[in-house]
């Protein structure tokens, strides 16, 4: 019989993966959802949860009930094994996430108090050292994540929008107004849209290493009881960020009349004005700051795992040393050409993301057999190339015939390959067993 956590303990480990989770765009999407939605918050805000929310908590689930994320990308082929995870580890760590939240955190965190007069990338170099040499300090004990996530971050982060949302019941900001265009027609499902574009799905991938070696860690060695307390986690911090989500999504509504705002740092950027005056942007500063150091630390922690796994030749710390200062270059020295690489990138295997975690989770009824696995992920990452080769070098010129694929035009025009790609898995899966069973010798009674 292995060894059981306690709540408390499972408690501090769903803080912990809640603030890897919750950077600058969980912050900024559901106020921005919020504003545009006004009346329609509830309806919009629904939709965001259930992708934004219920897709990283499958990813973790999906992750616990294969053991590890490579023995799930196994299924497919395992060439796809071994490309797949990198794609996604360099795409939302150090290629992408990590220094994008660097340069958030000094936009919000810093910039806003910086004289005229002072020269901004000087700055952003002299924050970027400070940020990032704090990120790696932070790293290099990945054991004591628990202890400074979910005993100190956590709390203080949540205490924040707690005093916040408290203040905005107290003295309300403004009014919901009428939703913009396009959040008054299918609020619901353009909410969804708005979740789906977080891209958490590929960090519960990625994080789900390090909670599985966190648990380890308090000394449950019993596969099934990991798998458990796995999934207790993912649950318990998708119920935070649905609270917050919710909680956010209220802010950015109800400064609806207040001002004008065209993306989500804006809109708390009046919000905090409001309610706390000059001070709010401190506080919101704060927030930021807390929140991009959290998701920073987290990646930083899950690539060094992945990439030491993999490269043995470096270690642990080598691999998280060089990862932050990677991170950091990067962050001055060119993000925006980053973007325009990563960005693509990211929309590329977000979709093969989605339909691995969704056939992972019917892999008992369909015995895990590989040709479901290998045809559905095939027509999702050949259309997806497509699509990809359309958006990024052809400038929208296959639109005319990319359109007839149905929800296309929603941004998710995967679903139909997706679904034709299982459909011929399973046919060759049934093929297969049904001239196994003709081929078996007839036994006389």
């Amino acid at each position: 019989m292995g060894k059981h956590l306690k709540k408390k303990q499972l408690l501090f480990i769903s803080f912990m993966l809640f603030s890897m989770f919750f950077g600058a765009g969980n912050l900024i999407f559901p106020a921005f959802l919020g504003r545009a939605s006004g009346t329609e918050l509830w309806y919009s805000i629904g939709g965001f949860i259930l992708s934004a929310v219920g897709l990283p908590i499958l990813g973790v689930w999906t992750v616990a009930k294969f053991g590890s994320f490579n023995t799930l990308a196994n299924r497919v082929h395992p060439m796809f094994a071994l490309v797949f995870p990198f794609l996604i580890y360099i795409s939302i760590g150090p290629g992408l996430a990590i220094p994008r939240a660097g340069t958030v955190a000094f936009e919000m965190g810093l910039k806003p108090f910086l004289p005229s007069q002072v020269n901004e990338t000087f700055s952003l170099v002299a924050y970027s050292i400070v940020f990032f040499s704090l990120v790696l300090w932070l790293s290099l004990s990945p054991s004591k994540l628990v202890d400074r996530f979910g005993k100190l971050l956590t709390p203080t982060l949540l205490a924040l929008i707690a005093i916040i949302f408290v203040k905005s019941l107290i003295t309300p900001i403004g009014i919901f107004s009428r939703p913009m265009q396009p959040y008054n027609e299918a609020t619901f499902f353009k909410g969804f849209l708005d979740g789906y574009l977080t891209m958490d799905l590929l960090a519960s991938l990625v994080f789900g290493i390090v909670v599985a070696r966190t648990i380890r860690s308090q000394g449950v060695e019993d596969s099934q009881l990991l798998s458990k307390y796995m999934m207790i986690a993912g649950l318990g911090a998708g119920i935070l960020l649905a609270i917050i989500y919710s909680i956010l999504g209220y802010l950015g509504a109800s400064s609806g009349n207040v001002g004008e705002a065209d993306n989500g740092a804006a809109v708390l950027t009046i919000v905090m004005s409001e309610l706390f005056g000059s001070i709010g942007i401190g506080i919101l500063g704060i927030l930021f700051t807390i929140a991009c150091l959290c998701v920073s630390i987290g990646l930083v922690i899950s690539c060094s795992q992945y990439f030491s796994s993999i490269i043995k030749m470096m270690s642990y710390k080598q691999w998280a040393i060089t990862i932050t200062i990677v991170s950091g270059l990067i962050a001055n020295l060119g993000l925006n050409k980053i973007l325009t690489i990563s960005v693509p990138i990211l929309g590329m295997i977000y979709p093969l993301a989605v339909v691995l975690i969704f056939i992972g989770q019917f892999d008992h009824q369909i015995k895990g057999n590989k040709a479901v696995y290998f045809f559905g992920i095939l027509f999702t990452a050949v259309f997806s190339v497509i699509e990809t080769i359309n958006k990024s070098l052809l400038l929208g010129k296959w639109d005319s015939i990319l359109k007839t694929i149905p929800f296309y035009s929603l941004g998710v025009g995967w679903i139909l390959p997706a679904l034709i790609g299982i459909m011929i898995g399973l046919s060759i899966t049934f093929a297969g067993r049904k001239r196994r069973l003709s081929n078996r010798p007839q036994t006389t009674r």
